[in-house]
């Protein structure tokens, strides 16, 4: 096996985890001795929980002197809730360490190899993309302090996300959507506008096993609402704890205390600097961010998209693609807002992949904002 072999692995390992690790990255490790056997295996389970290579090194005890340790992120150098992995790493004898990932934090990226290096450890780095994409909803907000934003739309082949009449059940095949089920157990979490709420009154649940492991138990996101003037009727099957509301000082008292009577948290924000009065995204994301939400997944209406995209804050899109024409002037599309003046200024996509999902077709893409991922 070469190097890319045992780091793809690594990454390998690491992916069931996708945002059950937050506010902290997945990271996987894989422990190799002199002849190429694999040694041991570790992953990161939770904040707070020993790091990868500390639980690779556990398991490998003695033998792990003199390994080489694949790691998909560079090991840390500091010490927060666990000490710092380079210390594990010098006191168990490892000889080499081949990480993929540098570590995006700009206080301490580079620290670890170079300490490593200092002190005699061989490090290099493998794969970097492929890395970088298991971390990018850590990467983006380290550096940005917002979360990494993807939008998500099922749509029939002319673009309509529902008919005339409003009706959208179901547009996308069941497949389609266990697909979208699996990605929002990867995300921290799930956004929708009122309208929505209003028109099709979703649960906004992850209610498929993990995509890689499914002996791993369903994780539910937070749920976002975004409602300027808190007109969510307490009925609806999202008000419940472990929903946010984003509102506004529009929002009538009596309105916000019977939402937080259901047990969501209505959290007031600034309005939107176009003049709507609408709840200002860019506050939202800020202050999830604060609190530590690494990825939101953005689930419609068209209006919410469209504010997304015109601020430039979406870094990665999926659509699912039906083979239907719905036809009709008044059938709404997937993205409103003001959209492109010219075709220059249209959001291209980049590192496409196009996957038939059952009866339709699963595209997704990341946009120029999600250059954080594939830097050096």
């Amino acid at each position: 096996m070469t190097a890319q072999d045992y780091m793809m692995q690594a990454i390998a390992l690491a992916r069931p985890w996708l945002g059950r690790t937050s506010p902290n990255p997945p990271v996987g490790a894989v422990l190799v001795d002199a002849t190429g056997r694999v040694i041991s295996t570790g992953v990161h389970r939770r904040a707070g929980t020993p790091h990868a290579e500390v639980e690779a090194l556990s398991a490998a005890g003695d033998a792990a002197r003199g390994a080489t340790l694949y790691v998909t992120l560079e090991p840390c150098n500091h010490t927060g809730r666990t000490g710092p992995c380079t210390a594990a790493i010098l006191e168990a004898g490892v000889s080499q360490v081949v990480f993929g990932a540098h570590d995006p934090n700009p206080n301490v990226a580079g620290g670890g190899a170079r300490f490593l290096q200092e002190r005699g450890v061989d490090v290099s780095q493998e794969s970097e993309s492929e890395a970088g994409q298991l971390i990018r909803f850590f990467s983006h907000q380290s550096r940005t302090g917002r979360p990494w934003v993807t939008t998500k739309t099922a749509m029939s082949l002319d673009g309509r996300t529902a008919t005339r009449t409003g009706a959208s059940k179901w547009i996308s095949g069941p497949g389609a959507r266990m697909h979208a089920h699996r990605f929002r157990a990867e995300v921290d979490a799930i956004l929708v506008g009122v309208g929505t709420v209003l028109a099709d009154d979703p649960a906004l649940t992850a209610r498929s096993p993990n995509a890689v492991h499914e002996t791993l138990p369903v994780r539910e996101p937070l749920r976002i609402v975004l409602d300027s003037t808190c007109r969510m009727p307490p009925v609806a099957a999202v008000a419940r704890r472990g929903t946010l509301v984003a509102t506004t000082a529009r929002a009538a008292a009596a309105n916000c205390r019977q939402l937080e009577e259901t047990g969501c948290e209505v959290l007031v924000l600034p309005t939107s600097v176009d003049g709507t009065g609408r709840v200002d995204v860019v506050a939202l994301l800020e202050e999830l961010g604060r609190r530590g939400v690494l990825s939101v997944l953005v689930e419609g209406g068209a209006e919410v998209h469209g504010t997304f995209f015109d601020s430039r804050l979406v870094q990665e899109v999926h659509a699912y693609v039906a083979p239907m024409i719905i036809g009709g002037a008044a059938a709404p599309g997937a993205v409103a807002g003001r959209g492109a003046e010219r075709i220059r200024d249209a959001f291209a996509l980049n590192q496409l992949e196009i996957d038939p999902v059952g009866r339709d077709l699963f595209i997704r893409g990341f946009t120029r904002e999600a250059s954080c991922f594939q830097e050096s």
